[in-house]
């Protein structure tokens, strides 16, 4: 390439590593908002989470589109296209850790009794928080040791999960008048799994940018026996 085509195509690639980390810095803040809102019991901040979900859908929309410029422009090879198929696959997950997020605050904004929720929740909530940070550092520093650790933490989130499924089900069979809003905590402890489930995607991908392999349906021993064996080439 001629340099001053090289040096639009070099900042066409920063332009998108910025969009990926802009969009994992709201994501990351939509999740604590939206808990932050429950235990407040802050309405306004519930209704800041739903309306803000619009600007994580807006830089969904963006990086696609740029995506789809740095390649038809420059048809990128090796990678460079790793980067961006990556790069595209993480903002889908980004948008759709956004969408749970607001579907929280969403959740409590519709619940009649607003109930305090249980330490166990925010708990829950950080560990969360913790992996989709860990995730996104993972992919923008392209860091596969961090990628590994956020996976490992899924695990932990999973356990968590459960607990809190138990403490839930203790609780509406020891006063069924609190059916309600024991679903509801539920379907927010939910939520917060199924973030980590994307978390664990991003991590994923951002292997699979620096090295090259898809660990998507391997076990933990097996990517990290992947993982080993690229080292030693």
């Amino acid at each position: 390439m001629p340099e001053h085509t090289l040096r639009r195509f070099d900042d066409a690639l920063a332009a998108l590593h910025e969009k990926v980390a802009s969009m994992g810095a709201l994501v990351e803040k939509a999740i604590a908002q939206a808990i932050d809102a429950i235990y407040q019991r802050d309405e306004k901040l519930a209704r800041k989470v739903v309306e803000r979900d619009r600007a994580v859908n807006a830089i969904e929309v963006e990086t696609d589109e740029l995506a789809r410029r740095i390649i038809a422009l420059w048809q990128p090879a090796a990678g460079d296209l790793r980067f961006i198929f990556s790069a595209v696959k993480v903002v889908t997950d980004l948008e759709r850790i956004g969408d749970l997020a607001e579907g929280i605050a969403d959740q409590w904004l519709h619940t009649d009794t607003h109930p305090k929720p249980p330490a166990s929740l925010r708990a829950l909530a950080e560990q969360a928080m913790r992996e989709v940070r860990e995730a996104v550092d993972a992919f923008t520093r392209r860091d596969v040791d961090k990628a590994m650790r956020a996976i490992e933490q899924d695990a932990e989130l999973d356990q968590m999960f459960r607990s809190f499924q138990r403490e839930m089900l203790t609780y509406m069979m020891e006063d069924p008048r609190k059916i309600s809003e024991g679903l509801a905590l539920f379907s927010i402890a939910r939520a917060l799994e199924r973030i980590g489930d994307h978390a664990t995607n991003i991590a994923e991908m951002a292997i699979y940018m620096v090295r090259g392999h898809d660990i998507r349906h391997v076990d933990h021993e097996e990517a990290e026996r992947m993982l080993q064996e690229n080292n030693k080439r």
